[in-house]
């Protein structure tokens, strides 16, 4: 089963008397459904109490005539001081219990967070912060939970636990957007944006969307991580994003018995990337059991033993990530950037 769902698209078509219709064409078994269109044929349709349609069929796909058209580059968070990138080369490094506990110790701090979890295919955040209970709509408009002062989104609240999404470029850059325009973010001093794995449709309709003050790599020390992490910011480099710097995630091991320490996953690979690149290396986070059941209880180490090494090592990078963006706003250029460099390699300058 794949899940389609539309969050309220005014954007995409003005004209429609359901503010609710459907965003781009569907295929299923060869039948083209577009916009304010019918599902038959097995197809399924219902409305959420969040004002989302929602269509349970067996295949979607975008066609031409939904693709998305040029938009005027208005501000969709106005309210929003930094928008800060989380990211990995690749996955299985913790990015998101990362992202998760920084956005809790920058909250801890005194600010006013948000935490967007932009992994539209495996979001996680709303395990990790705790949260059980959906967004709720006001005007419609989308009120973000929140949980230890984080304000959240995730597709997560929408979408059934065992629903994969199947979606192409375009319908990833209208949900991705309807996330920061449709969503009552208020005043934020920081907002994070919890990445997919990799170089694709969301980093690019992200760098599209909203100026960045600067964009965070997560990776462990290993080779097989770090040949990835070269590339992911690489990316980020073309785009002209300044590079925040570098975390080392799963840094070493302390045994809880005899205090032995073991670099299960090599040693000092991230701060040797770092030189590499030129940029910041932002600090070490252990592997610990601690780390891992707070993301899996919901209970964020930083939050939830703040006493413990653990929680410290992530309000020290939280700290050296407000003191890199400082107050300035400055933030690298959107799409235009990309589109003029697109065509040459990353190994030239």
């Amino acid at each position: 089963m794949v899940i389609v769902y539309d969050f309220p698209s005014r954007y995409v078509d003005d004209s429609s008397t359901d503010p609710y219709h459907l965003a781009y064409g569907i295929a299923y078994d060869d039948v083209d459904v577009g916009l304010n269109g019918s599902l038959d044929r097995g197809c399924s349709l219902r409305r959420s109490r969040f004002g989302i349609r929602v269509g349970d069929i067996d295949m979607a796909d975008e066609h031409g005539h939904g693709a998305q058209q040029p938009q005027a580059k208005d501000n969709l968070i106005p309210g929003v001081k930094q928008v800060i990138a989380v990211s990995s080369g690749k996955g299985g490094v913790g990015k998101s219990t990362v992202a998760a506990n920084l956005a809790c110790a920058l909250a801890v701090a005194g600010a006013k967070v948000g935490l967007l979890d932009a992994d539209l295919y495996g979001p996680n955040i709303p395990m990790m912060m705790g949260s059980t209970t959906g967004p709720e709509q006001k005007d419609g408009k989308i009120l973000p939970v929140e949980s230890y002062g984080v304000k959240l989104i995730s597709m997560a609240f929408l979408v059934p636990e065992e629903a994969p999404l199947v979606w192409r470029g375009p319908m990833v850059h209208q949900y991705l957007q309807a996330f920061f325009r449709d969503v009552l973010w208020g005043d934020l001093d920081y907002l994070l944006i919890d990445l997919p794995p990799g170089t694709g449709d969301v980093q690019l309709s992200l760098s599209q969307m909203v100026p960045l003050a600067g964009a965070i790599t997560v990776t462990t020390p290993q080779e097989v991580a770090l040949y990835d992490v070269r590339k992911g910011m690489g990316m980020f480099q073309k785009v002209n994003v300044p590079l925040l710097g570098i975390i080392e995630n799963m840094s070493y091991f302390v045994c809880g018995h005899c205090g032995e320490r073991t670099e299960i996953f090599s040693h000092g690979g991230g701060e040797r990337a770092a030189a590499k690149l030129g940029v910041p290396f932002l600090g070490r986070v252990p592997i610990d059991p601690a780390i891992r059941d707070g993301g899996d209880t919901g209970h964020p180490i930083v939050v939830a033993d703040p006493a413990s090494p653990q929680a410290g090592a992530f309000r020290d990078i939280a700290k050296k990530i407000v003191e890199a963006v400082g107050g300035t706003g400055k933030a690298g250029p959107s799409i235009d950037s990309l589109l003029k460099k697109v065509k040459q390699p990353f190994s030239s300058n």
